[in-house]
C-alpha cells in the first residue's frame, strides 16, 4: 500500500476532484449558506465517491476547537446510566458538538484513567456519571481545568439531575395514603449517591408521618437481589420501597412464588420507570425519572460555560409518580 493510499483522501484530492479550491471544501463542509447549490453537489459528490472524511485532530489544530464533549459512564448494566448517556448525546448533538463516551469501573483508578484519556482527545467540557463516592473523588482529585457537570450526583454543586429525595417521598407518601403503616424499603448500595438520597427521602417521608421506619434491606440494584430480599422482610410489612424498578420487580416476583398477593398483602412501588415497569404483572407503580430533561440541561450548562452565556438555573428536576397496578389500599385485617 502506498503512503497516498494509506493516509486516506485529503481535502485537497476533494477540491481537485471537484474542480474548487480548498477553502471551497472547507466551506460545504462547514455549512456555509452562501455557496451556491451546483458547487455544494459538486463537493459533496466528490467527498462520497473519495469516502473522504474529516480529521477532527487537524481541525481542531486549525479553529482551536474541538466541538467534542466527553461522556463517562460507569460499567455497569443499569437503566439510569444508559438512559442518561442517550439524552446526552441527543442533546450535545443538537447544540452542534459531537459526544464522546467511555466506560470505566466504578472505582478510583478506572475514573482517573478514562477522564486522562477523554481530556486527551481535546474535548472541550467534560459530562460524568458520578453515581459512587470514588467517582467524585477521583474527579477532585483531577482539578479539571475544563467545564464538567455530573450526574447521578445529588447536591454536588456540579450536578444536574433528578431530586431523588423527592422522588423517594412520592414514593413512601402514596404508601402512607393508602393506609400502609409498616413499610420497607429495600436500598442500594450505601455507597451509591442516589441510593443514599433515596434512602433518606424514605425515612423523611415515614418520620414526617410520624411512623417508624422499616428495617432498610441494603440491595445490589439487581433483581436477583430483590427476589431474595423478600426472605429479609419483617413478614407483619405490608408495603415496600424500592430504590429501583429491578429489585421491586424482584420482590414482587418472590411474593407471588410464596403464594402471597400483590398488591393484596403487599404494595411495591419501584423507582426509574423502566420501560418494562408496564408490562410486569401486575404493572409497577413506580417514580418516574425525566433523563432527556437531565441530558438536556447538563448540556445547556456546558455550552453557557463555553459560550460565555448566562448559565441555567441548577434547578433539580422533579420526578413523578406512576401509578399502576402493584399497588392498593391497605386490607382492613393487616392495619
Amino acid at each position: 500500500m502506498t503512503d497516498e493510499a494509506r493516509r486516506g483522501p485529503t481535502m485537497h484530492d476533494v477540491a481537485r476532484l471537484a474542480g474548487v479550491s480548498h477553502v471551497t471544501v472547507s466551506r460545504v463542509l462547514n455549512d456555509y449558506p452562501s455557496i451556491r447549490p451546483g458547487t455544494r453537489e459538486r463537493v459533496l459528490a466528490a467527498i462520497r465517491e473519495l469516502g473522504y472524511r474529516r480529521n477532527l485532530a487537524a481541525r481542531t489544530l486549525v479553529t482551536s476547537r474541538s466541538r467534542a464533549i466527553g461522556v463517562l459512564a460507569p460499567a455497569v448494566p443499569q437503566h439510569g446510566p444508559a438512559s442518561s448517556v442517550l439524552a446526552v448525546e441527543s442533546a450535545a448533538r443538537a447544540h452542534g458538538y459531537h459526544p464522546l463516551v467511555t466506560a470505566a469501573a466504578v472505582d478510583r483508578d478506572a475514573t482517573v484513567a478514562s477522564l486522562n484519556f477523554l481530556l486527551d482527545q481535546a474535548v472541550e467540557a467534560l459530562v460524568v456519571i458520578a453515581p459512587h463516592e470514588s467517582v467524585l473523588a477521583a474527579i477532585h482529585e483531577l482539578e479539571l481545568t475544563v467545564p464538567f457537570v455530573t450526574l447521578q450526583a445529588p447536591e454536588q454543586e456540579s450536578g444536574v439531575g433528578v431530586d431523588q429525595v423527592a422522588g423517594a417521598a412520592l414514593a413512601t407518601g402514596h404508601l402512607i395514603g393508602l393506609g400502609h403503616r409498616r413499610i420497607q424499603h429495600v436500598s442500594g448500595p450505601r455507597s451509591y449517591l442516589e441510593a443514599a438520597a433515596r434512602r433518606r427521602g424514605f425515612e423523611q417521608s415515614m418520620t414526617a408521618a410520624g411512623l417508624e421506619p422499616g428495617r432498610v434491606v441494603e440491595g445490589d440494584w439487581t433483581a436477583e437481589f430483590g427476589y431474595r430480599a423478600v426472605a429479609l422482610l419483617d413478614p407483619a410489612t405490608t408495603a415496600v420501597v424500592a430504590a429501583n424498578d429491578q429489585m421491586a420487580i424482584g420482590v414482587i416476583a418472590a411474593l407471588l412464588d410464596a403464594g402471597r398477593s400483590v398488591p393484596g398483602e403487599v404494595s411495591v412501588v419501584g423507582f426509574d420507570d423502566v420501560p418494562e415497569a408496564e408490562f410486569v404483572r401486575p404493572s409497577l407503580t413506580t417514580v418516574h425519572q425525566d433523563f432527556d430533561e437531565v441530558g438536556r440541561r447538563a448540556i445547556e450548562v456546558l455550552v453557557a460555560a463555553l459560550t460565555g452565556a448566562e448559565p441555567p438555573a441548577r434547578q433539580p428536576i422533579e420526578p413523578w409518580l406512576v401509578v399502576r397496578a402493584s399497588t392498593a389500599r391497605v386490607a382492613a385485617d393487616l392495619r
